[in-house]
């Protein structure tokens, strides 16, 4: 199954604070092995709030663009990693590994055909696997 794993955001993020030598490091340090384990598919962080951008859609269809900064540092993402695993309870035994400190990482797990059983046409299933092995094929 695969899981997003979403650091929130903290006010040292958020104010664009990088961290340590020595958090980098033992991140890192982290990072290879889940790289090791096959666990991690993806993973990056992401830059402070206040070089995003949102854009709202009303029920119309309507969009609106909305420049951040945004409030509430705690609904906020500061980083993700997309992970391989058995169950959530391994991810979750994983991010217990981590080297992290004072912040908050939420899980979820990414939709599969499975998720859908019966309610998903079979032409658009079929469309989802061609696009994931297009996808796949381009990296």
């Amino acid at each position: 199954m695969k899981v997003m794993v979403l650091g929130k955001a903290t006010v040292q993020s958020e104010a664009g604070e990088l961290g340590s030598a020595e958090e980098f490091a033992a991140m890192n340090e982290f990072n290879e092995k889940l790289v090791e384990a096959g666990v991690v598919l993806a993973a990056d962080g992401l830059q402070p709030t206040s070089k995003g951008k949102r854009v709202a859609f009303d029920a119309d269809g309507n969009t609106r663009v909305i420049d951040g900064p945004f409030a509430e540092t705690k609904e906020l993402i500061a980083g993700f990693s997309i992970w391989e695993v058995a169950s959530m309870e391994e991810a979750v035994e994983w991010v217990k590994r981590s080297p992290l400190r004072d912040c908050e990482v939420e899980l979820r797990k990414i939709f599969d055909a499975d998720d859908f059983g019966d309610s998903l046409p079979a032409e658009i299933a079929a469309a989802e696997q061609r696009m994931s092995a297009e996808s796949a094929a381009q990296q």
